[in-house]
């Protein structure tokens, strides 16, 4: 959506990072609004930022570690749209969770659960490698369409080379038979003077002919 030109634009990197941190987190939101918010009496910042809520030992838990995972399997389409480059699909999921990664730091501290880096660590790995995969597919899948296009416009100038080709051969052919028919006629027609001053001519000769 948003690539243009192949140049370096840091405004435009900045406004894809925020766009994929932006929706990453809606998206994060509502699945742990539907997962989590019907096993709780209250939701807060705790289940987004706090390493602590990533636990496998409680139901809740498990509900927060698959909100995670299915929203980094949603960035994954976000990557395909917003993005649209497989070489640019890691640097961008590193980029978002190293920016999560911060938050979380600031909010409660160095996450010093093994849980919390398991579940982020592989949420990076599919966002990353099966974007880059979608990405690609998608790139490749263009290029036969501009193959096609190119070969359609060669065989129809081609086409129309071998048409006009036709047409001046024809052309030709009509131009000779006509210029034979003429001449032909005019062979056939009995010899006669073409105009006056062709006659006078010839009467001039004719008389001082006869007084030789």
């Amino acid at each position: 959506m948003f690539y243009g030109a192949v140049v370096w634009d840091p405004w435009l990197i900045v406004a894809q990072i925020v766009c994929l941190q932006c929706v990453y987190y809606l998206t994060l939101g509502l699945l742990l609004s539907l997962l989590v918010g019907t096993r709780v009496s209250r939701m807060s910042l705790v289940y987004f930022f706090d390493y602590s809520s990533l636990t496998a030992s409680t139901v809740t838990g498990w509900c927060v570690i698959a909100s995670f995972l299915l929203s980094s399997l949603a960035g994954v389409g976000y990557l395909v749209y917003l993005i649209e480059r497989a070489k640019k699909c890691l640097d961008f999921s590193v980029t978002l969770y190293v920016i999560h990664l911060f938050i979380c730091i600031v909010y409660g501290g160095w996450p010093s659960s093994l849980t919390w880096w398991v579940v982020n660590g592989t949420g990076v790995a599919v966002m990353a490698l099966l974007g880059e995969y979608l990405c690609i597919k998608r790139e490749l899948r263009e290029i036969p369409i501009t193959r096609f296009r190119s070969i359609k416009l060669d065989c129809l100038s081609a086409f129309s080379g071998f048409v006009i080709l036709i047409f001046e051969y024809i052309s030709l052919d009509v131009y000779f038979l006509i210029l034979a028919h003429v001449e032909l006629a005019e062979l056939e027609r009995p010899w006669m003077p073409r105009n006056t001053e062709e006659t006078k001519v010839l009467g001039g000769a004719f008389g001082q002919g006869s007084r030789i």
